[in-house]
């Protein structure tokens, strides 16, 4: 039945034009019907469609993978950590660095020459005009050392010693400039050989290597008490890793340090078992203690395995093969039951051999989240736990707001953490928490955001580890800058293939990390250490961080 016109509604009865309004009503209710049917329909085929890109994305780095072809960018940084410091907002807010002067270099001069004029007799001389000229000279020098030798009565020969630092034949300011160049300039070795060549020294890729990996022994000893001396001082360390090839196998390269010091391992595992006997720091003890049970409790070892290990006399076990044999003793390895007790016990022993020995007292492991990294006391980094929300790729102009709003909240929230760990307050901190359940507890019409907010509010009380710790970072942004010399290297020159060269790479691009956060030149550091003749003393960086940390 059609509706009738404008022009004959005129002699229409109430009674039928309830009906004719009845029945527009009903056609209104039906397009709106057909209009949510077809939203819902665009919805569905935008979800498609972003979930198509993305899978031929995917394809599209395959393909690039497997033609060899550079991979695309990465996914851009959020900017939370930079958008939340103080002072980001205006750019009239920022300090300007004062210019830039010659006075510092006026108390560095190494030479001074007079250089005359050509005057006209009769002319009346007005003083000096300085000016200072920064150089630097590069020559190659072969010197050839006449040692004298005598025959003793006794029929002993003695041969008049070598200066200091000399070794293999190259002397320790060559020696300084190729680590320096390696490790600090990201030279190769190709560019080391082509560089000593043009300025006259006579030298080949393998004599280059050489001087790069050999006689590095008191280097490899100061960056170990290093690493000693950080974790037993230090209040809280961050850690990262990143993907490293050793004699053509996949490895990783593991970075532990805090704002004064840096260390790098290489290994073949990532497991948590591999990271805990870093932190041993060189010793290498298995301890069953008070805090080697507890960890094995806390970690779900049988209770029947603990009493086993603490019912036992035997504590302290020297080496890995003693701690194996004495599992096999107990039987423990025969055992099959999940978690596995070998490896629980184990870890439990390398963390009982961690605080034995002094090391990381009570101090807060900040990481990305991984699992080999989360021991002790642990806390999480918030850049990471917000990089989860930014890569989410929504479908719907809805899903894509709701995002916005979640990374506005908490963006928000970081931004007032950061104000409270600089002035920290109880009440404030409650209040805190409590906004962070209100965020993270938010449940909203977008499946894949809900389960993320409920995963990350299970991770509560490390990503609020600040509240209790005010001093540790919110983030593992050191870590990071430091570990990019690792990455840097391995785009340049690839990865190691001898053993000595792997530990060469580890340990000089420590050391360069530590020097630069202790304030220390590497450059003269190098000097000090490899005896170049009238170099600077530079102090134990050990002791340095030692002092830092009483000082701080």
């Amino acid at each position: 039945m059609s509706l009738p016109d404008a022009a004959s509604l005129a002699g229409f009865s109430l009674a039928e034009l309830r009906e004719v309004v009845s029945r527009l009503v009903g056609k209104v209710h039906r397009l709106h019907s057909g209009n949510a049917a077809l939203q819902a329909r665009v919805d569905a085929q935008q979800v498609t469609i972003t979930a198509l890109r993305a899978e031929n994305q995917a394809l599209r780095d395959e393909v690039a993978r497997l033609k060899g072809l550079p991979p695309r960018p990465p996914l851009r940084p959020s900017g939370m950590e930079q958008a939340t410091q103080p002072g980001a907002a205006g750019a009239d807010e920022k300090r300007l660095k004062p210019p830039r002067g010659a006075k510092r270099d006026a108390q560095a001069i190494t030479a001074e020459r007079v250089l005359k004029a050509s005057v006209p007799a009769g002319s009346r001389f007005k003083g000096y005009e300085d000016i200072l000229v920064r150089d630097l000279r590069l020559s190659a020098e072969v010197i050839r050392y006449r040692r004298e030798r005598w025959l003793l009565t006794s029929g002993e020969t003695v041969l008049a010693p070598l200066p200091a630092g000399i070794v293999g034949g190259f002397g320790p300011e060559l020696r300084r400039f190729v680590l320096a160049l390696h490790a600090q300039g990201q030279v190769t070795t190709e560019r080391l050989v082509a560089l000593l060549t043009g300025i006259g020294l006579e030298i080949s890729k393998r004599q280059v290597v050489r001087l790069l990996t050999g006689s590095l022994d008191d280097l490899v000893a100061e960056d170990q008490e290093v690493l000693r001396a950080g974790l037993a001082t230090a209040r809280w360390i961050t850690v990262d890793d990143t993907a490293a090839c050793h004699a053509r196998k996949d490895g990783v390269t593991t970075q532990i340090g805090d704002d004064r010091f840096a260390v790098f391992r290489t290994g073949a595992s990532k497991s948590r078992e591999a990271f805990l006997s870093l932190l041993r720091a060189g010793y290498t003890e298995y301890v069953v203690n008070a805090a080697a049970l507890d960890f094995m409790r806390g970690h779900g070892l049988s209770g029947q395995v603990v009493a086993l290990l603490d019912a036992h006399p035997a504590r302290l076990f020297a080496d890995a093969a003693a701690w194996t044999a004495h599992l096999a003793r107990l039987g423990i390895d025969t055992l099959a039951v999940t978690p596995n007790p070998v490896q629980m016990a184990t870890e439990g022993a390398l963390w009982g051999a961690i605080c034995h020995h002094g090391l990381l007292a009570e101090a807060v492991i900040v990481s990305d989240g991984a699992g080999q990294f989360r021991v002790g006391i642990h806390a999480l980094c918030w850049v990471h736990a917000e990089r989860l929300v930014h890569k989410l790729v929504p479908g719907t102009p809805e899903q894509r707001r709701a995002v916005e709003v979640t990374r506005t909240l908490i963006w928000w929230l970081y931004a007032d953490l950061k104000a409270w760990a600089c002035d920290p307050c109880p009440r404030r901190a409650t209040a805190l928490r409590a906004r962070f359940d209100r965020i993270f507890r938010r449940q909203i019409d977008y499946a894949t955001l809900d389960r993320l907010l409920t995963r990350l509010h299970r991770r509560k009380h490390e990503l609020l580890r600040v509240l209790e710790r005010p001093e540790i970072p919110l983030h593992t942004n050191g870590s990071e800058n430091d570990i990019r010399a690792c990455v840097t290297k391995r785009k340049i020159s690839g990865g190691t293939m001898s053993t000595a060269g792997q530990t060469a790479r580890d340990v000089t691009l420590g050391l360069m990390k530590t020097c630069g956060k202790l304030g220390v030149s590497f450059f003269r550091y190098l000097g000090d250490r490899l005896h170049v003749p009238g170099a600077i003393v530079i102090p134990p960086l050990p002791d340095l961080v030692r002092q830092v940390a009483i000082t701080a």
